[in-house]
């Protein structure tokens, strides 16, 4: 089930804020985890048997976990959970990938390929259960005994198919004791709302245009289409998960939760490192917490922190997808990322201009990372890129015919809205206005009539990270 779609807006969602209320007392964690598991059975009915599978294994691991005595005994059950935890994934995700790389390598077909499709939020939800293990061996949390609460955890809706990875430590509270109000209710209902207009209203407006223009084979467009493909990319998958995150956070406040912030203005950081702490904030701190510093992070010498750094964004890469085009997109990234901490640093240099430079050249950076990331394959991305910087022939070249006024006005307010400009303005107008609570409210009201009308003519609107 998608969250813009009209049978989440007009049945699912009523039933579980009024539920709520209703169970709030008693049996709330129970009627949350029996709504949570219809939520993804119905996009995914068969595969609702593996999440449950998941939970049970890790529900399972925890106890052994936490019953074992001597240290090397809690390490090795600790390493058996990852593992599983890790097969899983890996068996889904990456089978057929790692079987054409080793048949490309032994030119035979040593490993046959099988047709497995990809549970939603996979990825998520076993990133999650790894967190949960490896706190409990570190001793950062207690057990949980209860399999209720601990199944809610790792499967709860708003979260469950694309985000953000909650850690156990942050929800805990939450699983045991919770308060709902009206006025917190409303925040959440109201955050949705935003939410719901980024994904529908920006983001899926841009798609048309980026879906519409790379529908053509690369070698017919010409280089500023595909420069033009490539930065509304760049602000749609902004906007599609930044507004997932913000219809998950506000989700789950609206029934008593509170979650971390998934983003942080990306756009408007001066530096790839700096990305990398406002962009899609819960897996950078689930692979530092849980890769990068096991590994060592930068306490070993800077070869070491340079091998690590790759390591995890080897990994970044493959997380997202099992196609070579991620793997080097994260590798990318981690290039920038070494090249930062080598290059001296320029920190005397200071001033607007400087700061202006900086930010221009992440954005060109992260600009380019993405063509990697919308490509099909290596080949696709390679095509376009060369069309961006070396255009050949008299490809087709009207940009208008692809960006109508209505878009182009889209793409304008998006753009400061990204860069973060739009939440200076707000920040000035609410000095000057005192009953910002009833222009905020109000203007969620806009937004959602507005998303609802844009759906209502939509007959296709999935979000990106539903992909990993």
């Amino acid at each position: 089930m998608v969250f813009s779609s009209f049978p989440f807006l007009w049945i699912f969602l009523p039933i579980v804020l009024i539920g709520t209320v209703l169970t709030q007392k008693r049996g709330g964690n129970l009627f949350l985890l029996a709504m949570s598991l219809l939520f993804y059975a119905w996009g995914e009915p068969k595969y609702i048997v593996l999440l449950l599978l998941s939970i049970a294994m890790n529900y399972g691991c925890g106890l052994l976990i936490d019953k074992a005595q001597k240290g090397i005994e809690r390490k090795l059950l600790t390493a058996a959970g990852i593992v599983l935890n890790l097969l899983l994934l890996g068996y889904f995700k990456y089978y057929n990938f790692f079987a054409e790389a080793l048949n490309s390598v032994l030119r035979t077909e040593a490993m046959a390929l099988k047709r497995i499709a990809l549970p939603v939020g996979i990825s998520f939800y076993t990133f999650q259960s790894i967190s949960y293990l490896f706190d409990l061996y570190r001793g950062t949390i207690e057990v949980q005994r209860s399999f209720t609460d601990l199944a809610l955890y790792i499967s709860f809706f708003p979260q469950l198919v694309a985000g953000p990875i909650v850690k156990y430590k942050d929800i805990t509270p939450f699983l045991h004791h919770r308060q709902l109000t009206l006025k917190q209710s409303a925040s959440g209902l109201k955050r949705f709302c935003f939410g719901l207009g980024k994904k529908v209203l920006f983001a899926n407006t841009l798609g048309y245009t980026v879906d519409g223009i790379l529908s053509h084979p690369i070698q017919e467009l010409s280089g500023i289409l595909c420069w033009t493909a490539a930065v509304f990319y760049t602000l749609q998958i902004y906007f599609d998960f930044s507004g997932y995150s913000d219809m998950a956070i506000g989700l789950a406040e609206a029934l008593g939760f509170r979650f971390r912030e998934n983003f942080d203005l990306p756009y408007s950081a001066a530096s790839i490192r700096e990305f990398w702490r406002r962009w899609h904030i819960s897996l950078s701190n689930w692979f530092r917490d849980y890769l990068y510093i096991p590994l060592g992070g930068n306490r070993k010498g800077s070869v070491r922190t340079v091998l690590n750094l790759l390591i995890v964004f080897f990994a970044t890469g493959l997380w997202h997808g099992a196609q070579w085009n991620f793997v080097l997109w994260g590798l990318y990234h981690g290039f920038f990322l070494i090249a930062e901490r080598v290059i001296p640093s320029t920190g005397r240099f200071t001033g607007k201009l400087v700061n202006i430079l900086k930010h221009i050249y992440t954005m060109f950076v992260v600009c380019i990372g993405w063509v990697l990331f919308r490509a099909d394959d290596i080949t696709m991305a390679g095509a376009q890129l060369r069309q961006m910087f070396l255009p050949s022939g008299n490809g087709y070249w009207n940009v208008t015919e692809f960006v109508d006024p209505v878009t182009f006005a889209i793409f304008i307010i998006s753009l400061i809205g990204a860069l973060g400009l739009w939440k200076k303005i707000t920040e000035k107008w609410a000095k000057f206005t005192a009953p910002t609570e009833i222009c905020s409210g109000t203007a969620a009201i806009v937004i959602l009539f507005l998303s609802i009308v844009m759906l209502a003519n939509a007959s296709h609107n999935p979000f990106i990270y539903f992909r990993f």
